[in-house]
């Protein structure tokens, strides 16, 4: 799969077939709009070209706006679309000047001048330009003047991204990771570099990788403790368990992301580590002593390894 990130050294695409979308978490619904793009590609011997955007248009358009989260991060997105089979990323610099573009110059100068579209597949929703004047009957009128075919993503499935996507945010805040999964197709991952902590893991026979997230608006799963897969930088997988919280039982004030990498001991700081949660274990406690912190320790790693055995790990 081929990446862009620059708008002006654009290859020059065979029957491009274009879809355009911020496609947070590529899930099943997602999934099924690739497959209508990949579908469309093979019945003209075309690519397949995604279009979207960094940073998300929220962060441009609506800055007074709280913060919101991601379901990935960029690096992860591209990660998945690769897996899936596309072709081509287009990965637009989103900023005030490209906003700012009329609907004309966004189908004119964007879409025919740069991407050179043969069909653009989109939901009868999409909306574009300045002022979100253009819509799906715009580029169709565009379509007969400039030579293009646009063809509609069903509203059922289009309804069904919209859904899946509210719903796998809100299973993971609630910390119901197995719902998330199921609405995505893959497990709920997030990437991290590996940085020191106080290694009071290491002392109670639980040495943990404290992580840094990547990608500041990354979504994290609810407090809690977490069977997880962890993979490294060789592709090598590892099972484990995962803690997000402040420590209480040791005082901590500060949110911290370890993961206990089962059998492990190797020294990986500055390493970035892919974990893949599978299934919550239980909320963050705060224990009498470091005593009943083990013992719970000890019992958690041994329910974790019977979730990860149970989904094939």
């Amino acid at each position: 799969m081929r990446v862009f990130y620059d708008l002006n050294n654009l290859v020059e695409f065979n029957n491009a077939i274009v879809t355009i979308g911020t496609f947070d978490g590529v899930h099943l619904g997602h999934q099924k709009v690739i497959a209508q793009l990949k579908e469309e590609a093979r019945k003209i011997n075309g690519e397949t070209v995604i279009i979207t955007f960094y940073p998300h248009p929220r962060k441009i358009i609506h800055q007074e706006q709280k913060p919101f989260h991601l379901l990935n991060s960029l690096a992860e997105k591209i990660k998945l679309l690769e897996s899936f089979g596309v072709d081509n990323v287009v990965v637009v610099p989103f900023n005030e000047a490209f906003a700012a573009q009329t609907a004309e110059e966004y189908v004119q100068e964007f879409l025919m001048k740069k991407v050179h579209a043969h069909t653009i597949i989109v939901g009868y929703d999409h909306r574009f330009g300045k002022g979100r004047t253009g819509d799906y009957h715009t580029l169709e009128n565009y379509g007969k003047q400039l030579g293009f075919r646009v063809k509609e993503i069903p509203e059922k499935l289009l309804n069904e991204v919209i859904i899946s996507s509210t719903k796998i945010r809100e299973a993971l805040m609630n910390g119901e990771v197995e719902v998330a999964n199921q609405f995505l197709g893959y497990h709920f991952f997030f990437e991290g570099k590996v940085i020191r902590g106080d290694q009071l893991g290491r002392t109670i026979g639980y040495p943990t990788a404290n992580l840094q997230i990547m990608g500041e608006d990354k979504l994290i799963p609810s407090n809690g403790v977490y069977a997880v897969r962890v993979i490294d930088k060789e592709g090598r997988s590892f099972e484990g368990m995962l803690n997000i919280g402040k420590r209480p039982t040791v005082d901590g004030t500060k949110l911290s992301i370890e993961v206990n990498i089962f059998d492990f001991d190797l020294d990986i700081y500055g390493e970035t580590l892919q974990v893949e949660t599978i299934t919550r274990l239980r909320d963050e406690i705060k224990f009498k002593d470091l005593d009943a912190l083990i013992a719970q320790l000890a019992k958690d790693k041994e329910t974790a390894l019977s979730c990860l055995k149970e989904v094939g790990f």
